[in-house]
């Protein structure tokens, strides 16, 4: 997942709703000094660009108390600027106008990149406090500038002009999105309509913070305690061993603690033998921010927040938000997006009933005579799993160590396409323990920019994974990238090793396709860098990147016994890859699900807003026919983060359309040599080095020579043979 800014980077996020809520909050030591004030300016770390390597944020300095102030100078500054750019008397000019609109916000930058990138992996109470302080301060920022008329005014010449103004093929995009975005944001709204944008923003912006805020509180409550090692039967040593001390660590001495996952599915259901405890875990997952138990409840906001952004698309002009939100967007309608869901579900609903009768037939074999449950059908599905493909879960991790998985799996691979080295250094100041960074140079010992990545799961980080940058590439700005990927996996018991199931090392790869996305990123102009693309083209690079992890020469090369150093065997390696397509009906559906009720959520208009969130819910999949209950959606809306705090509303099924282009453009390289310097030189040329700077299926054409087929899509998640 790429991470959207909540914080508003105004002059790339006025373009486009980018990729990812950016979020992390500083675990440097926190000070009771007074708290910054104009006189002391000076002493603020964001007052100044970091003097670190590339501008990285300097977590020895960086306290609470440094974000609002910053924030607060940072909104004022860039007020002024605009102030300036639409007040001057000289003609508008590119120049003068819209390369003056990308260097605006300096300030503000700094601190929300690194705010917002800590909201999320490592946040406290008191960054929480801020963040829901500044979230309708931030909406109001963005409005005072794309409803500032005479700002819009100069824009408007020069958007009608283009044709005249000599520009490069950058500049032209840079200033039609620019002027899309204007217009898209109310800028042609009467006084009293702008009035009403503006408080619909700030309503819109402090509940998806209370949203976010709800998740991240009820995730933790609903992790279960169990009593007695007795219950855990199935699971392994190591993942006891990290049970045990989660558990301590919460103040449960001598239990041990099962963390639910961001989805509806846990993969720890995958080994418990205990049905019973599969029974609780998959319910405290399934039934969060329903207001039951913690009383955390999540209904009324996903209500309100559907009826405010349907009114403000028929403001604008839309039917409803999803038309409004996918106007700039490759799907252009929802109705093109919803064909494509709903042309894949016949097919998948078969595949998913040949799968729940292999399960069903498991339960018998097994001694059981129960139905097949949602709690059921991962632990069911892994032993047919193991007796067709004699591939054991438990067998398979000792062989997937995070260290050597990244060293010798993800960055092997960008070595191998791209000719890019990683080397770690220990002289940059990291806001946990457990991240770690590099710089990253190119054949000729050129540094591109610096790479960030942070392991594992903690209470104070959100779930899930994600791409974000604390610095995006520019020329314009002089800018190097810095990047950083956050993933979720478990965290080993002190002295443990960290053991990754074959899904975590698919996910390290997809984040590293976001990251070098963001790090091979060759633009002038920061509002088109890196990711910030169209949502359903941002996800291509990294599902590519997902299939390097199932190569042959690439698997083998990181796919080692942890305590041994021994290869994992050439006879496992291969039930490993074939078993990586199994169950591809379920793991589809479950995601369709998820994107169908995402886009029927955003399809509706004012007077369609349901008043009840689980009878739409059952509605919507009875409706799409897929409403098979041992099978429910990924996530359901009460903990759908994606679509109500994280900026992928009307845009969760990006996800698939973005792997029509990855299937694509992968099964284009392999039979063209696989991982070879010439393809990786291609692909980071017109793919990954050109963000928004074109067309994007312009870009996949140069890359491709052809449009796109579904064929390697179905191929790829076993729907259909080679």
């Amino acid at each position: 997942m790429l991470q959207l800014q909540t914080g508003y980077r105004i002059a790339a996020l006025l373009l486009v709703a980018s990729c990812a809520l950016q979020l992390i909050s500083s675990a440097a030591p926190q000070s009771d000094e007074t708290a910054v004030t104009e006189d002391n300016w000076s002493e603020n770390p964001f007052a100044a660009p970091s003097t670190l390597p590339f501008e990285a944020p300097d977590f020895t300095r960086i306290r609470v108390e440094h974000y609002l102030p910053a924030f607060q100078k940072g909104i004022a500054e860039q007020l002024e600027e605009i102030k300036a750019i639409a007040s001057q008397d000289a003609e508008p000019t590119f120049e003068n106008t819209v390369e003056a609109f990308e260097k605006t916000g300096a300030l503000l930058t700094r601190v929300e990149q690194v705010f917002y990138n800590m909201t999320g992996s490592h946040t406290n109470p008191d960054i929480q406090n801020i963040q829901a302080e500044m979230a309708p301060l931030l909406a109001a920022h963005s409005d005072n500038i794309q409803l500032n008329r005479a700002l819009f005014a100069r824009f408007e010449i020069l958007s009608q002009n283009r044709d005249s103004l000599g520009l490069t093929g950058e500049q032209q995009e840079v200033l039609r999105r620019h002027y899309e975005n204007f217009v898209r944001a109310g800028a042609r709204l009467s006084d009293e309509e702008q009035a009403r944008i503006r408080t619909l923003n700030e309503q819109l912006s402090t509940l998806e913070t209370k949203y976010d805020d709800n998740i991240l509180a009820v995730t933790k409550e609903r992790s279960v305690v169990v009593d007695s090692v007795d219950e855990l039967d199935g699971m392994s040593k190591a993942d006891i061993a990290a049970a045990a001390q989660k558990a301590k660590e919460r103040g449960h001495d001598g239990k041990y603690l099962l963390e639910i996952s961001n989805t509806t599915r846990v993969p720890i259901l995958s080994s418990l033998n205990n049905r019973a405890l599969r029974e609780r875990v998959w319910k405290s997952s399934a039934t969060r921010a329903l207001g039951e138990n913690e009383g955390v409840d999540n209904r009324p906001i996903i209500l309100e927040m559907a009826q405010l952004r349907a009114e403000r698309a028929a403001l604008l002009g839309y039917p409803n938000h999803a038309d409004y939100k996918l106007q700039n967007q490759m799907a252009r309608t929802p109705e093109a997006a919803l064909k494509m869901l709903t042309d894949l579900a016949p097919g998948v609903v078969a595949r998913v009933n040949e799968e729940a009768d292999e399960l069903k037939a498991m339960i018998r074999q097994t001694g059981g005579d129960h139905e097949l449950e949602p709690w059921d059908w991962e632990y069911y599905a892994e032993k047919v799993r193991t007796e067709k493909f004699q591939v054991d879960a438990a067998a398979v991790k000792p062989y997937f160590e995070s260290n050597n998985v990244l060293e010798n799996g993800v960055f092997f691979t960008m070595r191998k396409l791209f000719g890019v080295e990683f080397k770690e250094r220990k002289d940059i100041p990291l806001y946990h323990p457990q991240v770690r960074v590099f710089d990253v140079l190119e054949k000729d010992g050129s540094q591109i920019g610096l790479f960030y990545i942070d392991f594992y799961s903690r209470d104070s980080k959100r779930g899930g994974a994600w791409m974000s940058s604390f610095v995006d590439q520019s020329k314009l700005l002089n800018d190097k990238p810095v990047i950083i990927n956050t993933l979720n996996n478990a965290a080993p018991a002190d002295g443990e090793p960290g053991l990754m199931t074959f899904d975590n090392v698919t996910t390290m790869f997809h984040e590293m396709g976001h990251g070098v996305h963001g790090l091979f990123s060759d633009v002038t102009y920061p509002s088109v860098s890196g990711t910030n693309t169209p949502r359903d083209f941002v996800e291509f690079p990294s599902t590519f990147e997902e299939d390097w992890a199932i190569q042959p020469e690439i698997l083998a090369n990181y796919a080692r016994h942890h305590e041994t150093g021994e290869p994992i065997p050439q006879d496992l390696l291969e039930k490993v890859i074939r078993a990586s397509r199994f169950n591809q009906g379920f793991d589809t559906l479950e995601y369709l699900s998820a994107a169908i009720l995402d886009m029927e959520w955003h399809v509706l208009s004012q007077d369609e807003i349901p008043d009840d969130v689980e009878a739409f819910e059952a509605a919507v999949l009875k409706k799409h026919g897929i409403d098979i209950a041992a099978v429910p959606p990924r996530y359901r809306s009460a903990y759908f983060t994606h679509i109500w705090s994280s900026g992928y509303e009307a845009s969760y099924y990006a996800y698939i359309w973005s792997e029509v282009l990855a299937a694509d453009a992968f099964a284009h390289m392999i039979e063209t040599g696989g991982a070879t310097s010439e393809n990786g030189r291609r692909f980071r040329s017109e793919i990954l080095s050109r963000g928004s700077s074109r067309d994007p299926m312009k870009s996949y054409r140069a890359f491709r020579g052809a449009d796109p087929t579904v064929d390697a899509l179905l191929i790829r998640r076993g729907l259909k043979a080679k």
